[in-house]
């Protein structure tokens, strides 16, 4: 199973939202249960962000062994963010 690494900002609505999809999915069970997922904060710790510099631009962006899965654009619903998140999810389980 892969990690999941969520790239993300304080204060972040979209961010916000990827936490409410990972608590969504997480609540479903199954191997979603089990996604391991690491959150790096942008600017309380720069150097990890360091590995993903140039591949991203907007927050929240999420990386499984450093391949970017997502990455939200202004106004991007709950709803987008959840289906992405699920995405990731998905192939986070299927290695």
């Amino acid at each position: 199973m892969k990690t999941l690494t969520v790239i993300e900002m304080q204060g972040c609505p979209y961010c916000a939202n990827a936490h409410r999809a990972i608590e969504a999915l997480r609540g479903e069970g199954g191997s979603y249960a089990d996604v391991p997922v690491s959150f790096v904060d942008e600017n309380r710790e720069p150097a990890r962000t360091q590995p993903f510099a140039g591949q991203y631009y907007y927050v929240p962006s999420i990386f499984a062994d450093g391949e970017k899965l997502y990455e939200a654009q202004p106004g991007h619903s709950y709803e987008t963010i959840l289906a992405a998140m699920r995405r990731a999810f998905d192939s986070a389980v299927a290695g």
